[in-house]
C-alpha cells in the first residue's frame, strides 16, 4: 500500500490531502472520500486503505483546512457535558462549511488528481458520510463529466432552503447516486429521502435510497457507539458494486 499526504493549493489556502493506493503500477480509477464532520482521522484512513487495497486510487481532503490541519475529537463523547467546548468547537467546523466551498475545493482536488499518474483519469467515484451527503450530492451535479457514482451514508440536510442546496441542481447529475439511510436516524426522516427520491425520479437520475433496518447514523463508523458489522459489510458491499458497474 502506497500512502502519501500533498499539500493541494486552492483559493483559501493549502488543503493537506490523504492518498492512499495499490503498491504496483498504476493508473488506478479515482474514488474521493469526503470526511464526516468529526474530521480526518485513522478511522477514515483505514476505511481509505480497505477500498484501495482492491484496486483504487483513493484521495481524501482536510476539508477544515481554513481553520484547522486536523482536529482531534471523540465522537463517543460528543454528548458528554464535560465535553462541551469540543462540541461548540464541532459545530463552529460544521457552520463553517458550505456546499459550494467543498465543490470549489473539489475543483482544486480535480486538478491535482489529473496531473498525479498514479490516478486514473476520466470518471470517478466519490462518498460522503454524515456532513458530507450533501456534498456529494452537490458536487454530483457540479462535475456530472467526472462523477459516475456517488454514494451518500446517513447524508444529513440532503435538501434546504438556502440558495446552494444539493438538490437545485440534481438535473445536472450523469453519474448514479446511492443513498443509503439508518431506520433510526433523528438528523434526517423518511419525509427528506423521500423528497430526494422525487427530486431524482423527476431528474432522471440513476439511484437507489437503501435503509438500513434497525440501525442507527454512524452504523458503519467502528469507532461508534451505533456501529453494527452486519450493517458496515453491506455498506461495503453497496459501494464495492457501485463501483466496479460504473468505474
Amino acid at each position: 500500500m502506497q500512502e502519501r499526504v500533498v499539500e493541494i493549493k486552492t483559493r483559501d489556502g493549502e488543503m493537506n490531502t490523504y492518498i492512499y493506493h495499490p503498491d504496483r503500477p498504476g493508473p488506478f480509477p479515482v474514488v474521493v472520500m469526503y470526511m464526516d464532520s468529526i474530521g480526518v482521522r485513522e478511522e477514515l484512513a483505514d476505511m481509505c486503505r480497505r477500498i484501495a487495497t482492491v484496486g483504487y486510487y483513493v484521495i481524501m481532503p482536510n476539508l477544515y483546512y481554513r481553520r484547522y490541519r486536523s482536529v482531534d475529537i471523540d465522537p463517543v463523547r460528543i454528548l458528554d457535558p464535560a465535553y462541551d467546548e469540543k462540541f461548540r468547537l464541532l459545530w463552529s467546523l460544521i457552520d463553517g462549511l458550505s456546499n459550494t466551498m467543498v465543490a470549489q475545493d473539489t475543483g482544486s482536488l480535480l486538478e491535482f488528481i489529473d496531473s498525479d499518474p498514479a490516478a486514473r483519469p476520466g470518471k470517478l467515484a466519490i462518498i460522503g458520510y454524515c456532513m458530507s451527503g450533501p456534498f456529494v450530492f452537490r458536487v454530483a451535479g457540479e462535475y456530472p463529466e467526472r462523477v459516475a457514482a456517488a454514494a451518500s451514508l446517513y447524508g444529513v440536510h440532503l435538501i434546504t432552503d438556502k440558495p446552494d442546496s444539493a438538490h437545485l441542481i440534481a438535473d445536472r447529475i450523469k453519474g448514479e447516486m446511492y443513498f443509503g439511510s439508518a431506520e433510526h436516524d433523528k438528523y434526517i426522516g423518511m419525509d427528506e429521502l423521500n423528497a430526494v427520491k422525487d427530486v431524482l425520479e423527476k431528474a432522471r437520475v440513476r439511484n437507489r435510497i437503501e435503509i438500513y433496518p434497525h440501525r442507527e447514523h454512524g452504523f458503519a463508523f467502528p469507532a461508534r457507539k451505533a456501529f453494527h458489522k452486519g450493517a458496515s459489510e453491506r455498506h461495503w458491499e453497496v459501494l464495492f458494486d457501485l463501483f466496479q458497474r460504473n468505474l
